[in-house]
């Protein structure tokens, strides 16, 4: 079998490191009883070590050219399922059927903000997450109000749940080797959502809005949704930066926006 080329455009890095490997699997600690679902298996080098728990594992991998490899190295194992597809379009619910899933992946840059909020959405399949992700986006997802990374993913992370960074990836445990930093990082869903808004995709919006330009007050930024006078109302100083807000702060921002229509708060 010809040896496969990692491909830009799919944002392929393989990891070859063993070490780190094993770290992310003892991280993961799959069970013989589970359902694990691995995104962008890639030749299969975190796949074999999960295989070994003897968990049921379905993987999604896009690139056609790396199925047959998969197949022909995992392919007779009974707990080994594979999916040709694009993770952002796939419907988790098809595979979780009898018991919640545990997610893991070695996601690209380019799709790793918009897989996460699809998985989000689907958060009521999953009792776990596990990607490995570059830093920076770690840093946003567990970021804390105050930092400079604190913005509408880490905000939306949070609200549906815990999120760890684990540890830091070096580039060179990678073929081909990236030019940035990664991380692993750990989101478990929130069995019940410590901060429940009425409207997320509501949230959503007035995160966009808030964060839209970081440097302007909320004052500014959220002028088109809600006074200064309402801020005030609910304890909230309209010359802050969005950055200084917590979660809280934006669910009860945005159930007052939704109890008053837009023509109202203005």
């Amino acid at each position: 079998m010809t040896e496969h080329r990692a491909r830009k455009r799919f944002g392929q890095n393989f990891l070859q490191d063993h070490g780190i490997i094993n770290r992310i699997v003892r991280s993961i600690r799959p069970g013989e009883h589970e359902h694990l679902l691995e995104i962008g298996p890639g030749q299969g080098a975190i796949t074999e070590e999960i295989l070994r728990s003897g968990c049921q594992l379905d993987v999604i991998e896009l690139d056609r050219d790396l199925v047959p490899i998969l197949q022909g190295k995992f392919g007779a194992l009974p707990n080994f399922h594979l999916h040709q597809g694009d993770a952002l379009r796939f419907d988790f619910s098809e595979i979780a059927k009898d018991k919640p899933l545990r997610v893991v992946g070695n996601l690209p840059y380019n799709i790793s903000t918009p897989l996460i909020f699809h998985l989000l959405s689907q958060h009521e399949l999953i009792s776990d997450m596990h990607f490995m992700l570059q830093k920076e986006v770690v840093d946003r997802l567990a970021a804390d109000p105050g930092s400079k990374a604190w913005g509408r993913l880490g905000i939306m992370a949070q609200y549906y749940c815990r999120v760890e960074s684990l540890f830091d990836v070096p580039p060179e445990a990678f073929t081909p080797r990236p030019k940035v930093q990664s991380a692993i990082v750990r989101l478990v869903p929130h069995k019940e959502l410590p901060h429940p808004v009425d409207d997320v995709e509501l949230l959503q919006r007035v995160l966009r809005e808030a964060f839209n330009q970081r440097r302007k007050t909320l004052r500014n930024n959220l002028k088109p949704l809600i006074s200064a006078e309402q801020l005030e109302a609910i304890g909230i100083n309209p010359g802050e930066r969005p950055e200084k807000l917590s979660l809280a702060d934006f669910v009860a921002i945005t159930q007052v926006v939704a109890n008053n229509p837009i023509d109202e708060a203005n």
